[in-house]
């Protein structure tokens, strides 16, 4: 009697996976940033070059050592560079559209962001964070409108959670404002006021509130989150 067997096989991640995604980087950051590949080579060449140069000035038998070492070593400085340079293009895509600073906030661990909780004609908006920290408004368009959205808003939270500390940033490149490279930053800085257990009871209490809009896209493309360049959370 012949015996029937089946051999289960484990899927097998894609091979080359990670060269995959540094070509996808790449394609992504060279709409925007033409020399990204002159650039990111350059201090290839740099990182291997220094490395190099100490060799030089040791004994004769141990330059094509340090000519070895110093190949690691200058890939790792362009991985750095080049890391930067796709993350201000993932910047560059989304900049100006309604609902980026949402867009990267949301890749800030720790917090709840609420898109577009108070929004004009204009389509000047407030989005809504609540963290450690308290609540923050984050305001994006005409600085001189999105004050009185900011206001508004203000208003409206004070009525459910005047007991809790709000902070306002409003982003732009004006006065008073920050860049949008700087949302997450500005996050991660502020001074922790609130227990875990009063965060979830805010995020209780302000569930109901929603958002103005919680249908409106928020922009596609690449956010910057954690160091890395992963796809941006969709609306």
């Amino acid at each position: 009697m012949a015996k029937n067997s089946t051999t289960e096989t484990a899927p097998k991640e894609p091979r080359f996976t990670r060269l995959r995604q540094i070509g996808q980087a790449y394609s992504m950051t060279a709409k925007v940033d033409k020399f990204v590949g002159l650039i990111t080579f350059a201090f290839f060449m740099l990182g291997w070059g220094v490395v190099v140069g100490i060799g030089f000035f040791l004994p004769s038998n141990t330059h094509i050592a340090y000519a070895i070492i110093g190949i690691p070593v200058g890939i790792l400085v362009a991985l750095v560079i080049f890391g930067r340079r796709v993350e201000r293009a993932a910047y560059a895509q989304v900049e100006g559209q309604p609902g980026a600073a949402a867009a990267v906030a949301e890749g800030t661990k720790g917090w709840t962001i609420t898109p577009a909780v108070q929004i004009n004609r204009q389509q000047d908006l407030v989005s809504r964070a609540v963290g450690r920290p308290g609540i923050v408004l984050i305001a994006e368009g005409d600085t001189n409108r999105v004050r009185a959205l900011l206001a508004t808003e203000t208003k409206r939270l004070n009525k459910l959670a005047a007991d809790v500390p709000i902070t306002e940033i409003i982003v732009g490149d004006g006065p008073g404002t920050i860049g949008l490279a700087k949302v997450q930053r500005a996050l991660q800085k502020l001074p922790r006021k609130l227990k875990p257990a009063e965060v979830t009871e805010v995020r209780r209490r302000l569930a109901a509130l929603g958002g103005m809009m919680e249908s409106m896209p928020i922009p596609k493309g690449p956010m910057p989150k954690g160091g890395r360049v992963p796809r941006g959370k969709q609306r």
